[in-house]
């Protein structure tokens, strides 16, 4: 029997963080589920598009994967999403999944990082890891994506529950913004910042709207408030406790499977 793990993700454009974090989950998945075949699929149309003049090389869409598994005799299809948080990119990739539930034996789908309770505190645990060698007056500022969908209430949830620790949570395109953290960093009487991208990949937000020295972005913002900035460029996914949490919850897909 034919079975297949499609890993899927937002996607980015950038060639070195892809393979610190997609890449590297993807490995792991393939070291670990030995009877599956692992497949790469993003969401989004614009990164493919970008790829594929850049680079050459062609990533489908879930939509596009199915049809190609499908014609290939795969009976099992499982699919665990790299996203953050159960948002529209999240529901993008599980629609165009359920389109096929027909031409399978099994579909089962995985959850992203930011679901259960135990999730948070996973993610809670490895923020704790990124702060300890951090010194008194120095705080780490996570930057999210940030979404219009109900899911941005995430954001503000990690962030309530690293409140009496020097660790901040915030995003782009959502609540809660960057200068309402600013407000907090100088109450706690922070001098200096140390900024992570709260997202899989170190790609375009984190390098242009995080770490860039662009008037609008995060670090210099934060440095006309008279903050020390460390800009991290390090996605995630590189991280091995961040890629373990995505392997269990592709675990549970698969016993949902069975």
């Amino acid at each position: 029997m034919k079975k297949a793990l499609i890993v899927v993700s937002f996607g980015t454009s950038y060639p070195e963080t892809r393979q610190k974090t997609i890449e590297a989950v993807e490995n792991k998945m393939s070291e670990h589920f030995k009877e599956y075949d692992v497949y790469r699929a993003f969401t989004s149309n614009m990164v493919i598009k970008k790829i594929k003049q850049q680079e050459g090389l062609v990533v489908p869409t879930v939509n596009q994967l199915m049809k190609q598994l499908k014609q290939a005799g795969y009976e099992e299809v499982y699919m665990q999403p790299l996203h953050i948080i159960n948002g529209s990119e999240y529901f993008k990739a599980v629609e165009q999944a359920k389109r096929y539930e027909k031409d399978f034996n099994v579909i089962q789908i995985g959850k992203p990082l930011l679901t259960s309770f135990e999730d948070y505190l996973g993610v809670v645990d490895w923020l704790k890891e990124l702060k300890q060698d951090k010194q008194p007056g120095e705080a780490i500022v996570l930057m999210g994506h940030g979404t219009q969908h109900s899911a941005f209430t995430a954001y503000a949830c990690l962030d309530h529950l690293v409140l009496d620790e020097p660790i901040y949570v915030c995003a782009v395109e959502s609540y809660p913004g960057i200068g309402r953290i600013m407000d907090r960093l100088k109450q706690d009487k922070i001098e200096k910042v140390w900024l992570y991208p709260l997202m899989l990949v170190a790609g375009d937000h984190a390098t242009n709207d995080m770490a860039s020295n662009e008037p609008d972005s995060w670090k210099s913002q934060l440095q006309q408030e008279g903050f020390e900035v460390t800009p991290v460029l390090q996605g995630m996914g590189e991280f091995t406790s961040i890629q373990q949490m995505f392997l269990e919850h592709a675990e549970q897909a698969i016993e949902r499977g069975n």
